[in-house]
């Protein structure tokens, strides 16, 4: 995977363009460090990608919040999965 700066996103806009399409992936960094990833899609696939997209972001913040509530003793990982398991046949019932 390559890294460009967000300098380098300004002036060598064609050739990232074309490394992406190229390689299906890219990222950003600004000061040094990513910021952004950019990947290569089509019309064909933008729906499906976009919903992988969210539901990576949505499961790394879901996880995130799992490990803060642990650490400060607010609920066990075992208390937070039997209340989304509680949620969930709540829903389909």
């Amino acid at each position: 995977m390559k890294f460009y700066s967000i300098r380098e996103l300004r002036t060598e806009t064609k050739n990232i363009y074309e490394n992406i399409i190229q390689n299906g992936e890219a990222v950003i960094t600004n000061n040094g460090k990513p910021s952004m990833l950019m990947i290569n899609i089509s019309e064909d696939n933008f729906d499906e990608i976009l919903r992988a997209v969210r539901q990576a972001r949505a499961m790394i913040a879901f996880n995130s919040m799992k490990m803060i509530a642990a650490k400060n003793n607010h609920m066990s990982e075992d208390e937070i999965n039997a209340e989304i398991e509680k949620y969930r046949s709540e829903k389909l019932n």
